[in-house]
């Protein structure tokens, strides 16, 4: 059996030692709007600006309110839901203002894709089953473009390659440390070894050389 969960209960959890997390601030809805629900207003908006990664009080309240509006459940807007949403964004940790708006993003097609799985697994009919299942696929396939969008993002547009296992033949050395590869550069925590690997030189042909030896060849037969 499902049950409301208390919203006026305290919302942070036990870290590891003596400290606990900043519980975020409720958010209190009403036919009028919502409010922030803190007895210390500008903390309670300090609170919520840090959960959602914003930096100033217009961005927090402009995140907030399109999180409002995405909340919305049977017409009005859910504070389950909404409490959830603000939770996730504050666990992905936005760094910027950027990172808010596309983690905004992410927890709203999070929760219209379960809301589409709910009217797909409840259809009556053909027509909801396709219904639901064709935007259930579309959100579905959504969410993982914005994870990489935002993963790049955070690795200014490059994917980190991460080396997991090394192989070393006889007599060649590899690099001690710990790598991290990008696009175009190779950086290593610690210093090489005496030599990144003693490999195998193979000489390529100088071709202009050929040419000249086959010349000096034919001329030495025409003589």
């Amino acid at each position: 059996m499902n049950t409301i969960p208390d919203l006026n209960k305290a919302t942070a959890i036990a870290a590891t030692g003596q400290t606990r997390a900043a519980a975020v601030p409720r958010v209190k809805l009403s036919s009028h709007g919502f409010a922030i629900d803190h007895p210390d207003s500008e903390l309670g908006e300090q609170l919520m600006a840090d959960a959602l990664g914003v930096a100033d009080r217009d961005a927090m309240h402009g995140i907030l309110r399109q999180l409002v509006r995405a909340s919305v459940n049977g017409r009005k807007p859910d504070a389950v839901n909404l409490s959830f949403m603000i939770a996730m964004v504050k666990s992905i940790k936005p760094w910027d203002s950027v990172e808010a708006m596309l983690v905004a993003q992410m927890v709203s097609v999070h929760v219209m894709a379960m809301r589409c799985a709910h009217h797909l697994a409840s259809a009556e009919d053909i027509a909801q089953q396709d219904s639901s299942g064709r935007a259930l696929g579309r959100l579905a396939r959504t969410f993982p473009v914005q994870m990489e969008a935002l993963n790049r993002y955070r690795n200014n547009g490059e994917p980190a390659i991460t080396v997991q296992n090394v192989s070393v033949q006889d007599g060649g050395k590899a690099i001690v440390g710990n790598v991290t590869q990008h696009a175009s550069v190779i950086v290593s925590d610690n210093s090489l070894t005496p030599a990144v690997t003693d490999a195998q030189v193979i000489s390529m042909p100088d071709h202009g050389a050929q040419q000249h030896e086959s010349a000096d060849t034919k001329r030495g037969a025409q003589a």
